[in-house]
């Protein structure tokens, strides 16, 4: 058997990694253009925590939070296991105590069905700046230890690396699909017809150009995300908890004396690869507003990602409908590495024609 897979993103590289694992013969192809989300983005892995998620959602989040032991065991074996991946716990933030009530009663109940979650406790804001020192003095923090962060270019340099262990291929450039008689049979880049028994699509905010022309409407927009990091030369940072206020906006650390904070959601951006004056403004506002110690803190850059948003919150990972040998993954949004690795999983089990561990059927395809 022989897959293609276009897009070898978080979602693309750990299909084609399980795949490959498999024995599948497999091709990765990249277009390695300028803002992956993957490549902006820094992962967090805190489900439990999350506000706002239906049911069929927040149960594929924290399936997938719940894998991430078993893929790094798995990467390990094949010699990467540097992926950026730490429990590190996270604190959700507020000035206001009381703000932090009802998610506890929330977080609380979901902690009755995944232990992963750890412990969780309220911290007074002293207690919050003893784990995160450049922490404001006004906020209270609800302590959940099992959340993670990870960092997603060692993520998906290591699953790639891990694919072509088992003999997965890598290729960059721009692909099209080919079709014959209502089936997918392959992918064409640049001057070679690459023939495969199945193509995964898993392009990210680019799949709607790769998937029109084969009568596929996947209602799937980019929203541009600025991410800025900064630097804490001298302090070991990497045992900081993430950082989450009751907003769409997060802060977390690495090991090297990195804090990142992030990130704007500009929808309708298109691919307008720029930092701008005003996502620069926002990012700063809200660092310095939760961690008025990083007022001295270094800038290293700011990092630009188009996150692949759909009109549903809701993922797709589904058979194309209309056209057989297609299979698409996509619409991950903010959340593509939290739920990518484990999602790829499902993509392989699929293309295998095995049963998913959880049921899919809720994350079809939305059309424009």
């Amino acid at each position: 058997m022989r897959v293609i897979v276009l897009g070898a993103g978080v979602l693309g590289a750990s299909a084609a990694y399980h795949l490959a694992r498999d024995g599948v013969e497999v091709v990765m192809i990249d277009q390695d253009a300028d803002g992956r989300a993957w490549a902006a983005g820094a992962g967090i892995v805190s489900p439990w925590t999350s506000r706002g998620l239906d049911a069929e959602l927040y149960r594929l989040s924290d399936a997938a939070a719940r894998y991430y032991p078993r893929l790094l065991a798995m990467l390990s074996e094949d010699g990467q296991p540097a992926v950026g991946y730490r429990r590190v716990g996270a604190m959700v933030v507020a000035e206001d105590p009381a703000a932090l009530d009802e998610l506890e009663v929330l977080v609380r109940g979901r902690r009755a069905a995944s232990p992963e979650a750890g412990a969780l406790s309220r911290l007074a804001p002293r207690e919050a700046r003893a784990l995160f020192p450049p922490l404001s003095e006004a906020l209270s923090a609800l302590h959940v230890s099992g959340s993670a962060r990870v960092d997603g270019r060692l993520l998906v340099a290591a699953m790639r690396l891990g694919a072509r262990r088992h003999g997965a291929l890598l290729l960059s450039g721009r692909a099209s699909l080919v079709s014959q008689g209502g089936r997918i049979i392959g992918a064409q880049l640049r001057q070679e017809m690459l023939e495969a028994d199945l193509v995964i699509a898993t392009a990210g905010a680019w799949s709607p150009s790769l998937l029109t022309p084969v009568g596929v409407a996947l209602a799937v927009q980019p929203q541009r995300g600025q991410i800025m990091h900064f630097s804490l030369p001298g302090t070991p940072t990497g045992d900081w908890p993430v950082v989450l206020p009751m907003t769409s906006y997060y802060m977390l650390t690495f090991d090297d004396s990195r804090v990142v904070v992030g990130a704007t959601r500009e929808t309708g951006s298109g691919f307008d690869y720029r930092v701008t004056a005003a996502g620069q403004a926002e990012v700063l506002e809200v660092a310095l507003r939760l961690a008025p110690g990083l007022a001295q803190a270094g800038v290293i850059e700011t990092r630009i990602g188009f996150r692949p948003v759909g009109t549903s919150a809701r993922p797709t990972l589904a058979w194309a409908p209309g056209i057989e040998g297609l299979l698409v993954g996509n619409g991950l949004g903010p959340s593509g590495l939290t739920i990518g690795p484990y999602a790829g999983r499902a993509l392989a089990d699929m293309a295998l024609a095995r049963p998913t561990e959880i049921d899919l059927g809720a994350f079809g395809i939305t059309t424009a």
